[in-house]
């Protein structure tokens, strides 16, 4: 129940910024903590991921099946986070564990050099719940932005 109340905040929250079309890295990183679980130790890692979104230079999240997601937070700001073509994730055996693996930023040339940035924790997240807010975020700035142009 306390969890459903955070989220139904954070949409109500975040519903007027979705008036100006997009969310900031940080609006989104407060949707998906609101959809977020307590933190593991670690989490399975079939060797690629099925996608990850930035949400800002601390935090991101990481799809590894498309219904099966993880919020890594970051020890510290991750340098070109915000701006990497690709990353990549380390891991043991197949495990990527909170406090030893690393997110590692790719892309920007041959030449540049990419600190690893250490995972700090990592939450599960509530795919459905968070598609579902994102859904009804999206359909809010719909409905904002058509009672904008019906009252010019």
């Amino acid at each position: 129940m306390k969890r459903l109340a955070i989220a139904l905040f954070a949409v109500a929250a975040l519903a007027g910024c979705a008036t100006t079309g997009k969310l900031s890295s940080s609006e989104r990183l407060q949707l998906y903590r609101a959809h977020a679980g307590a933190p593991v130790k670690d989490f399975q890692y079939f060797g690629s991921l099925n996608g990850w979104t930035e949400l800002g230079d601390s935090a991101l999240a990481v799809w590894t099946k498309p219904n099966e997601a993880w919020l890594l937070n970051l020890s510290g700001p991750c340098m070109d986070l915000s701006y990497a073509p690709a990353i990549s994730v380390t891991n043991m055996m197949g495990r990527v564990s909170a406090k030893f693996d690393r997110v590692i930023v790719r892309g920007g040339g041959p030449n540049m050099m990419r600190v690893p940035c250490r995972i700090d924790t990592i939450q599960p997240l509530d795919v459905k719940a968070l598609r579902a807010s994102e859904k009804e975020l999206r359909e809010a700035g719909i409905e904002a932005r058509a009672e904008d142009q019906g009252g010019n």
